[in-house]
């Protein structure tokens, strides 16, 4: 029999809270399936199963914290079928059709995607995916949202039975609400259970929260508390950090005047939901020149540097109360530029909403710190262990600039990169920031 414990979710992580489960007792999992929400003070995480079986028992509550490497759930192993006999061979048909060389099996779509489907009216059944082997994803949903043309509402007959409500997400005597409502409701004091409105999904959502919340009086103490936790829990990492990394930091000023015009004509051509923005631009940039700078694009681990498995950028995000995370785009450096763009756009989206998955904060090998939407000129990051580099990006602002002896104004943007002196030095950060600023030149190559 196996288990399903509470994983660590990042370098000063000790403890975590489940918020929700996202399974239930008999259901099959895979690896990879999100099987629970986990808040880790600074973040709700979706996190994944890390064997396949049958969920046996789920062993804690919603709104438990437990300490890391604590049993969540039980899992019986999948009944063995036994070896299968040979198959009897027969011809090879000349054209096998690719809808059946690549099928797409219905557990391709994850519990959090099928929910965020049924909450936008999005049938999956017909939706083609264009995710790894034809898996469903998140983008894929929202653009069938918003292609889709919306029913007209029908009034309902005043005897017409209410729809029966979906299986609860928890055990016994929870309710099911999104990770998002269960924090408003414990900053707007609301007690879910007296919650009688619920939306279209069958779950209480933030909507139905602010509703019932409206005119109560507001429990300031839950949300202190929470804030105090996240700076807490921030402090102990930085100190760390500061304490057993020997930083070293250089920096430079790059024209941006050839990918700012690049974008501006290329955009003209892109829908609005698809244009491209610097930041994503200097994502891509990063993540190549990293590929090609293994040194800076890995961990300090044991005394040695260990060079990362891909290039796994980790993008900083804001998040409730001041919190900070740093969530990775996966293989950042071998997709294509609108691929970055909509990936850093769901990111974002998700980190904010609450959404993230284990393996975006357990693997970033290089993390990027862009503060220039926070009106400020240059960021001198500290790295997070046990990362060995950091880049900081800051405003693009526009300054007096020389060039071949004349001069202009061009839009420029301040890189400073926070190195770990036991990997490396100033002057392989040097060389590095070097092939930034020459890519970020070539801007139709990215």
């Amino acid at each position: 029999m196996g288990e399903f414990a509470m994983p660590s979710l990042g370098a000063d992580m000790d403890a975590g809270t489940l918020v929700e489960w996202l399974v239930h007792e008999g259901d099959t999992v895979h690896r990879g399936d999100p099987m629970a929400v986990v808040d880790t003070d600074k973040s709700a995480i979706e996190v994944e199963s890390f064997d396949a079986g049958i969920v046996q028992k789920l062993l804690v509550e919603p709104g438990t914290r437990v300490a890391v490497g604590t049993p969540l759930a039980s899992l019986a192993p999948l009944p063995d079928t036994g070896p299968r006999s040979a198959p009897v061979p027969e011809p090879a048909p000349l054209a096998e059709p690719p809808q059946r060389r690549r099928p797409r099996a219905p557990r391709a779509v994850p519990p959090p995607l099928r929910h965020h489907a049924a909450e936008l009216g999005v049938d999956l059944a017909g939706l083609a995916g264009t995710g790894l082997d034809g898996a469903v994803t998140r983008t894929d949903v929202d653009r069938a949202a918003e292609a889709r043309v919306p029913e007209p509402r029908q009034p309902r007959p005043a005897t017409a039975p209410l729809p029966s409500a979906p299986r609860p997400s928890g055990p016994p005597g929870t309710r099911r609400a999104s990770p998002y409502a269960r924090r408003l409701a414990t900053d707007l004091g609301v007690d879910l259970a007296q919650v009688s409105a619920v939306g279209r999904d069958g779950a209480i959502h933030a909507e139905q929260v602010r509703a019932a919340g409206a005119g109560a009086p507001r429990a300031p103490a839950a949300s202190t508390a929470r804030t105090t936790a996240s700076r807490a829990t921030i402090a102990r990492l930085m100190s760390r950090a500061k304490r057993e990394i020997p930083h070293y930091y250089v920096a430079t000023t790059v024209d941006l005047t050839e990918l700012t015009g690049w974008l501006r004509r290329t955009n003209r051509e892109r829908a609005v939901s698809e244009r491209i923005v610097p930041a994503a631009a200097l994502l891509k940039a990063t993540a190549v020149v990293a590929r090609g700078h293994p040194e800076l694009n890995g961990f300090w681990v044991d005394d040695a540097f260990v060079p990362g498995e891909g290039v796994h950028l980790g993008v900083a995000v804001h998040v409730r109360d001041g919190a900070l995370v740093a969530p990775a785009i996966h293989h950042t450096a071998d997709l294509p530029l609108p691929e970055v763009m909509a990936a850093l756009r769901d990111l974002v989206t998700r980190a904010r909403a609450g959404r993230l998955r284990r393996a975006e904060l357990a693997d970033p090998t290089l993390t990027v710190t862009d503060l220039g939407d926070q009106g400020v000129e240059e960021v001198i990051g500290v790295i997070y262990p046990p990362q060995v580099a950091l880049l900081g990006v800051g405003r693009i602002v526009e300054r007096p600039w020389a060039v071949d002896g004349l001069l202009g104004v061009r839009p420029v943007v301040r890189l400073t990169l926070s190195g770990d002196h036991r990997a490396t030095d100033g002057a392989t950060g040097a060389r590095f920031l070097t092939a930034l600023e020459e890519r970020l030149q070539h801007p139709e190559e990215l």
